[in-house]
């Protein structure tokens, strides 16, 4: 993996203001593949100043959006042409599987980009309405400004481009503050963008710590934080913006459900299961880890998830065949394996995994994939985030009770429903209080909106609503006659 001595910043790379790295560790082998400057919050204040001048003194914001989407096809043209090599990037530094990089991270932000660049098409910058005391009234849909987005380690790519390819159709100048486990994806996509050539200051990369990223969040010349990562950050993050009203959208954590009914599939519910709770080898908000099946069924549900996890192989992220890679640090290593040791604690059932080391692998932060069974919704385990390829296996008496234990959570971001009866499985996704629901499937949608209920967010990334967030709205009356309606104005 290639290093990097410099940062993006004004529309050239730049060195830091500091000779401190940041060590970029390959989770399978353990060692060091590469470095990159770890920024100071001098760094992010030339950053900002680099975005603040492009949002107020350059023709950016007032670019038609005919343009600006003709920067963001040509990235699209570009980003396809080395999509091989940001798969392979994010498999380096954060142990995704190959075969999921270059769908489901590589593969999918390029969906995204496009998706965005779809949306942008149809864009009314401005609006003609009947008022009620003026003839007509004109709403202006204006950048809202500097954006300031964080990203975090799991799925880079997804994330910077929800964030990203927004901002940019509205208008906005961005400064990215990356991972420091997973920094290298950001540092290829920015090549990227210098060699399409976007004005100087409209996108910066600092990558850093929580130092960096608080530095960021409370920046005077920040007019919004998009923050993607866990909800007790996400809490703290809303609080220091809640004390200027600065914009912020928040997508949040999960502890997602899947209701599987009486009359659903058992035969393909292992494979619809793969993607819908084990996708990024568990390091998914979105995964369906709360896994709910009647008593009638439920050992045919705990062999079937059983089932799934043992046909999945778990090892070298590079290696085509594996499923399940290793977790992105020791750290979040060692977070998981205590959530097994304490599920048992907690009186659930292995029927699948445990602690320690997967067999045959002596180096990596990998852990056993694990399904407890008997386990309650009360458990720990069953209401707290785990970030890793570990499944509860949760009884419930009839389709009331399945719907009551699938929305005891303080979480609300994803949840699918596992029937034959389709339309009736659409029944119950409208009493699931989750912000996307799946029948007999969990995949994402990026033209359709995405975000969470309760404690897994606030606001929606992708399709027009995404789009939105990254807007103000002025209202202009009566509408003077050279205002027009069209959408690249």
């Amino acid at each position: 993996m290639r290093s990097y001595d410099t940062l993006y910043i004004g529309g050239s790379w730049t060195p830091s203001s500091d000779d401190a790295r940041i060590e970029v560790i390959s989770p399978h082998t353990e060692r060091v593949i590469a470095t990159v400057p770890d920024c100071t919050p001098a760094d992010m204040d030339r950053a900002v100043a680099a975005a603040r001048a492009a949002a107020d003194r350059s023709g950016w914001p007032t670019t038609s959006v005919a343009e600006r989407l003709a920067l963001l096809e040509r990235l699209a043209v570009v980003y396809e042409q080395r999509l091989p090599e940001m798969a392979e990037v994010v498999s380096a530094e954060m142990g995704s599987p190959i075969s999921f990089s270059q769908v489901g991270q590589a593969g999918a932000a390029l969906v995204i980009l496009r998706a965005m660049i779809a949306v942008g098409r149809s864009f009314e910058v401005t609006e003609q309405r009947s008022g009620m005391l003026n003839p007509t009234v004109t709403i202006r849909r204006e950048p809202v400004g500097v954006v300031g987005a964080i990203v975090p380690w799991n799925v880079p790519q997804i994330v910077t481009m929800a964030k990203l390819a927004p901002a940019l159709v509205a208008g906005c100048t961005v400064v990215l503050k990356c991972a420091p486990e997973s920094p290298l994806d950001a540092f290829l996509l920015f090549e990227m963008l210098d060699e399409v050539g976007f004005p100087p200051g409209v996108v910066n990369l600092v990558p850093g710590g929580r130092e960096v990223g608080a530095h960021l969040v409370r920046h005077p010349d920040v007019d919004k934080i998009a923050f993607t990562g866990s909800t007790a950050a996400g809490r703290a993050i809303a609080a220091v913006c809640g004390e200027t009203l600065k914009r912020c959208s928040l997508e949040l954590g999960g502890k997602s459900a899947a209701v599987v009914l009486d009359d659903a599939d058992m035969s393909s519910l292992p494979v619809g299961l793969k993607f819908a709770s084990m996708i990024n080898s568990g390091q998914a908000c979105t995964n369906q880890t709360r896994i709910f099946a009647s008593r009638k069924r439920y050992a045919e549900v705990v062999e079937a998830v059983v089932t799934m996890l043992n046909t999945m192989k778990v090892g070298d992220p590079s290696d085509p065949a594996t499923e399940i890679g290793p977790m992105v640090s020791e750290r979040q290593q060692q977070r998981v394996e205590k959530y097994i040791a304490l599920g048992q604690e907690e009186g659930a059932k292995l029927a699948f995994g445990g602690t320690g080391r997967p067999p045959g692998l002596s180096t990596g932060w990998y852990v056993r994939p694990t399904v407890f069974a008997d386990a309650t919704n009360e458990m720990r385990i069953s209401q707290e985030e785990i970030f890793g390829p570990v499944l509860s296996v949760i009884p419930y008496a009839d389709e009331e009770e399945a719907i009551a234990l699938a929305n005891a959570s303080e979480y609300g971001l994803a949840a699918s429903v596992w029937t034959s009866d389709t339309a009736h499985g659409a029944e119950v996704a409208a009493r699931l209080r989750s912000g996307t629901v799946g029948i007999n499937n969990y995949s994402a949608e990026f033209l359709a909106p995405f975000g969470g209920y309760k404690c897994s967010g606030i606001g929606r990334e992708f399709g027009r609503e995404g789009l939105e967030e990254y807007v103000e709205l002025k209202t202009v009356f009566p509408s003077p006659p050279e205002l027009s309606a069209s959408p690249f104005r």
